[in-house]
This record gives C-alpha cells, structure tokens and sequence, in this order.
C-alpha cells in the first residue's frame, strides 16, 4: 500500500538523484571558482509550464521548467542597468561556437573596445559568445539578445554585460541539448 510517507521518500530521493553535485566550477586560466549556488542543480518550481525558461535577472538564475514542480536552475551574468531585455522571448536559433560581432550601439557606447571587431569574430574558444549560443526572437525578429556562453565566468552572478544572458560554457551547452527550437523564454 502507497503511504505519504513512501511517496515523500520516493520524491526525495528522485530529486537528490538528479541534483548535480554543487563543485565549484574552476577555469583553468584564472583559478577562478564558481559560487557553488550557480551550479545547475535541480530546485523547486511550480508556476510556469513544463519546457519554459525563465529568467531572473535580479537574481542571476535561468530556470528552465522539468515540470512535477521542479526545474533546472543555473546561474547567469546578466546586462547592466539599462541593458537587458524583459518580458517574453522565443529561441528561433541555435548555434554551436557561434561567430560574434559587436551591435552598432555597443560600438557607440564603447568604441575603443568594440570598434575592432566591427567585422566580427570567429566561434572558437576565443569567442566573447563562447561554445554555444541561443538567439532570442520577438514577433519573428532577431531582439539581438542572445543566451550564450562566456570567456569571463567571474561574470556569473553579476549585471555587467551589454545585455545578454551569460552562463559558464558546460552550463549552456547543457542547456543547448535540452531545450529545441520554440522554446519560450520569459526574462523578469
């Protein structure tokens, strides 16, 4: 006979079993280490449904919803005051070590840095979007705001980009596998 006790037990467990280890995640470059709390890991999550993503650029966590009242939580690097877009989103595309190049309006705020790479920048390790990226469309328009990787990981957990979602490499290619194209993303 299924008990309360034995269905609080199995739900228990099935969620330790899906936690990832909280091990900070080191780069090999710097030494920098991760906040374990930015490491993904499963947590609680009951308001939106099952394959959304959410962003929570106040707290610098991506959750994209598993559904039974949890989802996959992952820390981010979001854009500075001013700079981040909010309110609803689609990935219409997805690329694996995508090629970058600086919008006209950060070469406009910051020219010394970004008006070198006005003809662009190649994917490879190198690349400010990292190893993978997920564009962000609006009414069938690319908004020029990306969930992508990162070659600064001490950015997680801060607001200091032109805007877009920034995650450690391993964490957004785990997010790349997991979700298709359609995907709704709602940034708060």
């Amino acid at each position: 006979m299924l008990t309360r006790r034995f269905l609080l037990a199995g739900a228990g467990a099935a969620l330790a079993g899906t936690a990832v280890p909280a091990l900070a995640h080191q780069t090999k470059k710097s030494g920098f280490k991760v906040d374990p709390k930015f490491e993904p890991q499963t947590v609680r999550h009951f308001t939106h449904s099952r394959g959304t993503i959410i962003v929570d650029t106040r707290n610098h966590f991506l959750y994209l919803v598993e559904g039974f009242g949890k989802a996959r939580r992952y820390g981010i690097g979001v854009g500075r005051a001013g700079l981040s877009l909010k309110g609803d989103a689609v990935i219409k595309r997805k690329a694996k070590w995508p090629s970058w190049r600086p919008t006209a309006n950060m070469i406009r705020r910051n020219p010394g840095k970004y008006a070198k790479y006005a003809g662009g920048v190649p994917g490879g390790p190198k690349n400010p979007l990292g190893s993978r990226a997920l564009y962000l469309y609006r009414g069938g328009r690319d908004t020029m705001y990306r969930i992508h990787g990162t070659t600064e990981p001490s950015s997680i957990g801060r607001s200091v980009s032109n805007g877009c979602i920034r995650m450690i490499n391993a964490h957004v290619e785990d997010l790349y596998e997991r979700v298709p194209l359609g995907t709704k993303v709602i940034i708060l």
